[in-house]
């Protein structure tokens, strides 16, 4: 499976790049997660919105979901269809408002996934595990099923120590990481040394950092993430239509 980076900032997009949005491909099958603001700008540059299978979100913190609205007037103003008549927006029900603007006449309809139990989507089968955040949010286990390779989006998350068995072991360890390491204060996101101890307690073997912030040096966050990951820790920071196959 390839995973490219569509978004990649927190909070709001800036200097041309979006907000958290990433594409997940398998046998030919287009899994958008997440769709935060200036996604569906970025996601045209290298990929037909029409062609996409399904959403999934993470949560509806607008950073992650302000997209959803435009991407479903693409899908309503334009007639042609592929795969998918209508295209599936999974969410949560835990924000049943949220939830009720995934539908859209002819276009998209929302389908609620079950935090407790594995979603079979396509390819991939999914597991969810609740974050440290403000709103209720969900990282995600996605297995690639037909190889057993694990992609771990770890969602907005403060660390806490019980995400380490969830993340155990991924190919690809995707963490929320928007403040450096000298952040102090109330965190509802991961630092840098924060997402390098996670990926190295859980035995990941590659960790991509991502929602990361609009300013200051992005190569500081990699390197004060490989202090913590270890030096046999291979770190990606995300940029605007990285690929990585998993």
């Amino acid at each position: 499976m390839k995973l490219t980076v569509i978004g990649f900032l927190g909070g709001y997009p800036d200097h041309g790049h979006a907000t958290s949005s990433y594409l997940l491909e398998s046998d030919g099958f287009k899994l958008l997660i997440d769709c935060g603001s200036g996604a569906l700008l970025s996601l045209e540059e290298i990929a037909d919105p029409l062609k996409l299978n399904a959403v999934i979100l993470s949560h509806y913190h607008h950073d992650h979901t302000a997209d959803v609205g435009v991407l479903q007037y693409y899908w309503q103003l334009h007639e042609k269809r592929y795969a998918e008549p209508v295209l599936p927006i999974y969410g949560h029900t835990l924000d049943m408002e949220s939830f009720k603007g995934l539908d859209w006449p002819k276009s998209t309809k929302g389908i609620a996934y079950d935090p407790d139990k594995a979603l079979k989507l396509g390819p991939f089968e999914i597991t969810f595990f609740k974050t440290h955040h403000p709103v209720p949010a969900f990282a995600m286990r996605i297995q690639e099923m037909s190889t057993g390779k694990v992609l771990v989006f770890t969602a907005d998350t403060a660390y806490f120590p019980e995400l380490t068995d969830f993340v155990k072991n991924a190919d690809l360890l995707m963490t929320d990481t928007n403040f450096f390491a000298d952040k102090t204060g109330q965190k509802w996101h991961m630092t840098s040394t924060e997402s390098g101890q996670l990926a190295h307690d859980g035995h990941a073997r590659r960790l991509l950092l991502t929602h990361l912030p609009a300013e200051g040096n992005l190569d500081r966050l990699k390197v004060e993430a490989q202090t913590t990951a270890g030096d046999d820790m291979q770190i990606l920071v995300a940029q605007k239509h990285i690929s990585v196959d998993i």
